[in-house]
């Protein structure tokens, strides 16, 4: 059975669609590929180690608006707040620039390099960017927030690609 990926409310008089309902899920990857799934996570986890959990929370959040991810913007954010993480900084992440009072200069530099590596394509990762990064992290440290950069950003694809629903916490 194949599975579109919105469902569509009902037609009205006119024979136009009121309204777009959430994603129908397509594929449970962890089911359907389990060992790439637990390597992910072995990823994701391996990523953490050493990291101070507000960071790791806000680079999953910039990466997970970067590439329109609902379902993990959701997941993170959450998760944010059930460790304590101020509200007013949740909703600056995506405008951090702007608001560069909310975020330390390490945090700032790791906002930065997410937004590089997420968007590679632009550009690839400038070397003032890097730089900045490697100012604030020493070589351990910026080798984990590469890893969950990359872990976030895989993330973002097994969800969006698969259609998981926002507020679905499947963990």
């Amino acid at each position: 059975m194949v599975m579109t990926n919105t469902q569509t409310a009902p037609q009205t008089a006119t024979g136009t669609t009121a309204q777009t309902l959430a994603p129908t899920p397509r594929l449970n990857f962890a089911k359907a590929a389990p060992k790439a799934f637990k390597a992910v996570i072995g990823l994701d986890a391996a990523a953490r180690d050493g990291l101070d959990p507000a960071l790791v929370e806000l680079i999953q959040i910039r990466a997970s608006l970067l590439n329109g991810c609902a379902y993990c913007l959701h997941m993170h954010t959450s998760d944010a707040r059930k460790a304590g993480e101020d509200e007013a900084r949740l909703h600056m992440v995506g405008v951090w620039r702007e608001a560069r009072n909310f975020f330390t200069e390490k945090e700032q530099a790791a906002l930065d390099l997410t937004e590089a590596v997420t968007l590679v394509h632009q550009g690839g990762v400038p070397d003032d960017v890097y730089a900045r990064a490697a100012a604030h992290f020493d070589e351990t440290e910026l080798g984990h927030v590469l890893a969950l950069i990359f872990t976030i950003n895989t993330w973002n694809r097994i969800a969006l690609s698969t259609a998981k629903v926002a507020g679905e916490d499947e963990r």
